[in-house]
């Protein structure tokens, strides 16, 4: 089985999803965690249980000793968003799973062999119905590490979409998992060392490094 440090992180398989070369680019960057995550994630700590707002946005000038308007307007929105909705009060969070037979590892947001089942928490809103196809990538991951880490046998996991106050399952299909399975292996050529070529319709318009990539086709050497 490979050691930890030889597996590729789900975040990586994410970014491969979206675009190879996004990833390969992300790689020369160090990133910190986005604020807007750290507010939603500190509320989502809290989900399924009664809390005093006051006290969880002081964790969160903990976590975000700059949080701005923008940090304490999002707070609100989810505070509005998430009270008076059923949540599932998860025993376990930030729990490290892995998948030696996939090569994939991460750490899923909330865990209960007991239910059973997991959650990861998204700081983006709801879609009208279902889940973003992105996170239904991530549930496929997820699941498979679940299942090889913790041993719990699950069809699927829930996203809770906080800014939205939304808690819905995934249950990921064979298209689901041949797009993991294509990511994953983009992203461990790019982890090879593999400069990839851009995909047809990227989604360059919601991507960090489009000006890194833009304008038009161009040979990655003047990019670099």
């Amino acid at each position: 089985m490979p050691a930890d440090q030889d597996l590729i992180g789900i975040a990586a398989v994410t970014a491969a999803h979206f675009c190879p070369l996004r990833l390969y680019l992300d790689r020369q960057e160090e990133h910190e965690e986005p604020p807007r995550y750290a507010v939603c994630k500190q509320v989502s700590y809290h989900l399924g249980a009664p809390f005093d707002p006051a006290a969880v946005w002081e964790e969160v000038l903990a976590v975000l000793p700059y949080a701005a308007e923008e940090e304490r307007a999002l707070f609100a929105q989810c505070m509005d968003a998430c009270k008076g909705k059923e949540w599932i009060a998860f025993s376990d969070s930030d729990v490290p799973v892995s998948s030696g037979r996939l090569g994939i590892r991460g750490t899923v947001d909330k865990a209960d062999p007991a239910l059973p089942g997991f959650a990861i928490t998204r700081s983006s809103e709801a879609p009208n119905a279902g889940v973003h196809a992105v996170d239904r990538l991530r549930i496929a991951c997820y699941t498979a590490c679940v299942r090889e880490t913790l041993g719990i046998d699950v069809p699927g996991g829930w996203v809770e979409y906080i800014p939205s106050g939304v808690l819905r399952f995934c249950t990921p299909g064979p298209r689901d998992r041949r797009a993991m399975l294509r990511a994953i292996a983009a992203a461990k050529e790019v982890e090879a060392g593999k400069i990839p070529k851009k995909p047809l319709n990227p989604p360059c318009t919601r991507c960090p490094q489009q000006e890194r990539c833009a304008p038009g086709p161009r040979r990655l050497s003047e990019l670099l």
